[in-house]
C-alpha cells in the first residue's frame, strides 16, 4: 500500500452526508407526499441527535484543540465550522422541499394554514380551541434584566415575543411562551366543499396572542420560533452498583440542562429580537442555525393523512415463513431445523410466540434475553412476565445505557424486578448491545437448548420499519456457545475462545482481520477472493486499513452502508477494487452481514455489531454462522439483490455528492420492493 496516510473521510462530515440522503427521500417526487413529510421529520430529528452528542463532544474537545490535532489529525473548531456551513446548507434546502410539499398537498386539496389564513368561521373555531385547550397550558414568561434568563429546555419550541408600545418612550416587551408538549401538533379543522385544512398548534398560538398579552398595552405584537439543542453526554461513574439506577436518573435530570450546542431559530427573526436571546445564553457563532418557521419537525412524523390513500406507502402483508407455524409448537420445529425471520417483510409475531410458548411449556425451565430499545407498550415484556408467573427462571439483561432509551429501559427494569424476575446489568465499561435469547427445556432429563439470535432489537415497534435477521436454532454448535456468553455475563466475565460465535470485546476484530487475510491469501494464490458486507456504519480505522491491504491484493469487495462511512473508495494506490453503496427508502436498512468467498466455500454471518471502534472494542456483540444451506441461499440472494439495486441505491464516492446508483441493465430494481416479492414467490 502506499505509505502515505491512508485516506479518511472524517464521521461527523460522513454523518451529515448520510443525513442528506434523508433529504433526498424527502425531495423524490415519486415518494408519497405524505411520506415525503415523515422524510423531513427523520432528517431533523436526526439532526437533533447529531448536534446532542457529536457536536457537543466537538465542543468538549475545543478547550484542548492541540492535543486533539495530534492525537486525531484534525481541528474540532475548524471541523465545527464545516459543520455548520454543511447544516446551514442543509435547512436551506429543507426549507424549499416543505413550501414545495405545501403547494402539492394544496393540489390534492389538503391545506395547512397558517395564522393569516383564517377566515371568521374557522378563526372563530381555532379560537374556541384554544381557550378550551390550549390557554391553561401557556405560561408566559416576560424577560426583565432583573431577573435571570429562564433555563430552556431541550428541543422544546418556544417563542420569543415583543411587544412594541404606541409610546417610544416605553422600551419594547419581550417575552417566553413554551409551546406545551402535551397537546397535538396537529389540528384538524372543519371540512369545505371537501377541503381539507389542517393548521399546526403554533400557528394556533400565534392566532391568540392577544388572548395571552391582552393586559398590556401594545399597538404590535410579533412572535418567533426557536428551538435550543443541548449536550446530552452523560457524566457517570463507571462503576455498576445498588445505586446505578439512581445516579443514570439524576443524570438524566441533567441532561435537561446540558450546555446548549445549537440554536435553531425562525430565518425571519429580526436581529434585535435575535440578540436578546444570544446576549442571555452566551451562544457562539456556530451554535447558530437559521431555519424554518417550525422547530421540532420530529412532531410531522404524526402528520396526519386527511386525503387520499395515494398519499402513504400501502402497508405491507407480513409473510409468513415457510414450515414455521404459530400454530403448531415452534419449539419442535426449531429442534428439527433453522429458521429465518426476515423483518420487516415477515411477521415479528414469530418472536412473540416463541416467548409465550416458553412461558407455558412445562418442560421449559429457563428464559435468557438481552434487551437493549424496547416498545412503549412491549408484548415482550408481557411474555416474560407470564414466565415469571409460571415458575420459570427469567433472566433479562436490560442495558441501561441505550442511549436516550435511559427512561424507558429503567421503568422496565422496575416493572421486571416487581415481578421477581433477575435483571442483569452488565459488564463494567462494555454497553450490551447484542440481540440474543436462550430457551432452556429438559428433554430426557438433559438440558436442550433453543435459541433467537437477531441483528436487530426485540422490539416490536421498530420490527415494522427496520431491515433486520432474525435466527432460529437449535443447532448445538451454537446454542451451547452461546449458553456459555449468557453464563459469562451473568458472573460479568468477559470470555473468548468460541470456535462458531463472533463474541466483542475480544475476538470480533481479530476473526474479522483473519477472514480479510484469509481473502487476501486466496487472492494472492490467484484464486477468486471478494467479500460482501454489510452494516449501518463503518468508522474503525484499523478495519479501513485492513480493507485497503485486501483491496491492493486484489480482493473484490463490495460494501452496503446505510450510514457513515469513513472509507473512501476507488481512490487510486488504495482501494481500487472497493464498491460502496448505501440504500434508503421506506424502511431502515439495519442488518449486519459478512459474506466471504473462501475460495468457493462461501461463509455467511449475521451480527449485531457495525464496524466502529466501539463495537469492536467496547461492547458484547454476538456474530453468529449461518449453517443451514437453504438459509445461506436466502441470505445471499437477498443480498445480491440489494447490489442491483438502481433505484434507491446511492454510491459512496470522493466526491460525497450521493449519486443515486445506475446500473446498465435499464431494468429498474428497488431492494425492498423486490425482497418482498422475492419472499414472496420463494414461500
Amino acid at each position: 500500500m502506499n505509505q502515505e496516510k491512508i485516506p479518511l473521510l472524517n464521521r461527523e462530515l460522513s454523518w451529515l452526508y448520510f443525513n442528506d440522503r434523508v433529504l433526498q427521500e424527502a425531495a423524490d417526487k415519486a415518494v408519497p407526499l405524505i411520506e415525503r413529510i415523515k422524510f423531513l421529520a427523520i432528517f431533523s430529528s436526526n439532526l437533533d441527535e447529531f448536534y446532542r452528542v457529536r457536536v457537543a463532544t466537538l465542543n468538549r474537545l475545543v478547550v484542548v484543540v492541540n492535543k486533539v490535532k495530534a492525537e486525531f489529525g484534525y481541528n474540532p473548531k475548524k471541523l465545527l465550522n464545516q459543520i455548520k456551513n454543511i447544516v446551514v446548507r442543509q435547512e436551506k434546502k429543507f426549507n424549499v422541499l416543505y413550501e414545495e410539499i405545501i403547494k402539492e398537498l394544496a393540489d390534492n386539496k389538503i391545506f395547512i394554514l397558517n395564522e393569516h389564513q383564517l377566515n371568521v368561521s374557522r378563526g372563530a373555531f381555532v379560537k374556541n380551541y384554544f381557550k378550551e385547550k390550549i390557554l391553561s397550558t401557556i405560561v408566559p414568561i416576560i424577560i426583565d434584566d432583573k431577573q435571570p434568563f429562564p433555563e430552556l429546555r431541550d428541543r422544546v419550541i418556544y417563542f420569543l415575543v415583543k411587544l412594541t408600545q404606541a409610546n417610544k418612550k416605553h422600551k419594547n416587551k419581550y417575552a417566553l411562551i413554551e409551546i406545551p408538549e402535551s397537546l397535538d401538533r396537529f389540528l384538524i379543522l372543519p371540512d369545505t366543499n371537501n377541503l381539507k385544512f389542517i393548521i399546526l398548534l403554533d400557528d394556533i398560538i400565534r392566532y391568540c396572542l392577544d388572548e395571552i398579552f391582552f393586559i398590556f398595552n401594545y399597538n404590535e405584537i410579533e412572535a418567533y420560533s426557536l428551538q435550543v439543542t443541548r449536550d446530552a453526554a452523560l457524566d457517570l461513574d463507571k462503576n455498576v452498583s445498588d445505586k446505578f439506577i439512581e445516579a443514570l436518573s439524576k443524570s438524566l435530570q441533567k441532561r435537561k440542562k446540558g450546555k446548549p450546542m445549537r440554536l435553531l431559530y425562525d430565518s425571519g427573526m429580526p436581529i434585535d429580537m435575535l440578540n436578546v436571546v444570544i446576549s442571555k445564553l452566551e451562544l457562539q457563532s456556530e451554535s447558530l442555525i437559521p431555519g424554518n418557521k417550525y422547530h421540532n419537525f420530529k412532531d410531522f412524523i404524526t402528520f396526519p393523512n386527511v386525503g387520499e390513500e395515494h398519499l402513504q406507502y400501502k402497508p405491507i402483508k407480513p409473510l409468513l415463513v415457510k414450515g414455521l407455524s404459530i400454530n403448531k409448537g415452534m419449539l419442535e420445529l426449531i429442534k428439527q431445523k433453522d429458521f429465518l425471520i426476515n423483518l420487516p417483510y415477515q411477521s415479528f409475531d414469530y418472536i412473540i410466540h416463541f416467548l409465550r410458548e416458553a412461558a407455558i411449556d412445562p418442560r421449559v425451565t429457563t428464559i435468557r434475553i438481552t434487551l437493549y430499545r424496547l416498545a412503549s407498550n412491549s408484548r415482550i415484556i408481557n411474555a416474560l412476565i407470564n414466565a415469571a408467573r409460571n415458575g420459570k427462571k427469567v433472566v433479562c439483561l436490560v442495558e441501561l445505557k441505550a442511549r436516550f432509551d435511559e427512561q424507558a429501559n429503567i421503568y422496565w427494569t422496575n416493572k421486571l424486578e416487581e415481578e421477581g424476575i433477575y435483571v442483569n446489568y452488565g459488564i463494567t465499561g462494555y454497553k450490551v448491545h447484542t440481540k440474543i435469547c436462550m430457551v432452556t427445556r429438559i428433554e430426557k432429563g438433559k438440558n436442550a437448548y433453543y435459541a433467537n439470535l437477531a441483528t436487530g432489537n426485540f422490539n416490536e415497534k421498530t420490527a415494522k420499519i427496520y431491515c433486520d435477521h432474525s435466527l432460529f436454532t437449535a443447532d448445538e454448535r451454537i446454542t451451547l456457545e452461546l449458553n456459555r456468553v449468557f453464563e459469562n455475563i451473568e458472573k460479568k466475565n468477559i470470555s473468548k475462545d468460541y470456535n462458531h460465535l463472533i463474541v466483542s470485546p475480544l475476538e470480533t476484530r481479530k476473526k474479522l482481520f483473519s477472514f480479510i487475510d484469509r481473502e487476501i491469501k486466496h487472492a494472492r494464490a490467484g484464486k477468486e477472493a471478494y467479500m460482501i458486507l454489510k452494516m449501518n456504519s463503518l468508522a474503525d480505522e484499523l478495519t479501513i486499513k485492513k480493507l485497503y491491504d485486501a483491496s491492493n491484493a486484489g480482493v473484490i469487495i463490495k460494501l452496503i452502508i446505510r450510514g457513515i462511512c469513513c472509507l473512501v473508495p476507488k481512490k487510486p494506490g488504495f482501494s481500487e477494487n472497493i464498491e460502496v453503496i448505501s440504500i434508503i427508502d421506506k424502511f431502515l436498512e439495519h442488518a449486519r452481514i459478512w459474506i466471504f468467498g473462501n475460495s468457493g466455500k462461501e461463509e455467511i454471518y449475521l451480527l449485531s455489531a457495525d464496524l466502529m471502534t466501539r463495537n469492536l472494542d467496547h461492547r458484547i456483540e454476538v456474530g453468529f454462522p449461518i449453517y443451514d444451506p437453504e438459509i445461506r441461499k436466502e441470505i445471499r440472494e437477498m443480498v445480491d439483490i440489494q447490489l442491483m439495486d438502481n433505484t434507491k441505491a446511492r454510491e459512496i464516492n470522493s466526491l460525497n455528492n450521493n449519486k443515486y446508483r445506475k446500473t446498465k441493465v435499464r431494468t429498474p430494481y428497488r431492494t425492498q420492493i423486490d425482497t418482498y416479492n422475492y419472499l414472496k414467490n420463494k414461500n
